[in-house]
């Protein structure tokens, strides 16, 4: 459960993701958190499963969690 400030006003949350292959479903995963409110950037790596969030506050784990499922893919937890 890693969660770090690196600018101000803004948290950095790293989650771990399954079923991630390829740069596809990198994208489908950041497509779908990018758009929750107060989301500025999103880094999804299949290689790893770790997507790396960027918010202007600490996200609800269960909207992130309905976004990955969206994707089609399982939100496992925080990195």
């Amino acid at each position: 459960m890693t969660a770090q400030t690196d600018t101000p006003g803004s948290v950095t949350t790293v989650y771990k993701v399954v079923g991630m292959s390829c740069g596809h479903c990198e994208g489908a995963v950041s497509g779908e958190i990018s758009g929750i409110s107060g989301v500025s950037s999103v880094t999804a790596v299949a290689s790893t499963g770790e997507v790396t969030v960027v918010s202007a506050a600490s996200l609800d784990d269960e909207t992130v969690r309905a976004a990955v499922d969206e994707a089609g893919f399982e939100l496992v937890g925080k990195a």
